[in-house]
């Protein structure tokens, strides 16, 4: 018997911004969050800005009205970010 499985990706079901970091509930049942500085645009906003997160695209995407600014929900699982984590002071 041959039998096709169809894999498909987890989609964000709520999206919300806490203390400049981004958190997605994804409709697999994880929470995921990444610190807003890991990219251009969302770095330079204010905390107002970055709570205005939406969800788009049936949840495959984020998206930032004000800042012009959209995310897939791909990119952010795989940890595709623009800028490295900040260096720690020793």
């Amino acid at each position: 018997m041959n039998t096709t499985l169809f894999k498909t990706e987890p989609a964000a079901i709520k999206a919300w911004a806490e203390k400049r970091m981004i958190y997605l509930e994804l409709t697999d049942g994880r929470i995921l969050g990444f610190p807003a500085d890991r990219f251009r645009i969302l770095s330079l906003a204010s905390e107002n800005q970055l709570k205005a997160v939406k969800i788009e695209v049936d949840g495959y995407a984020l998206r930032w009205e004000e800042l012009d600014e959209d995310l897939t929900v791909s990119g952010i699982i795989a940890g595709q970010f623009q800028l490295p984590l900040p260096r720690l002071a020793a």
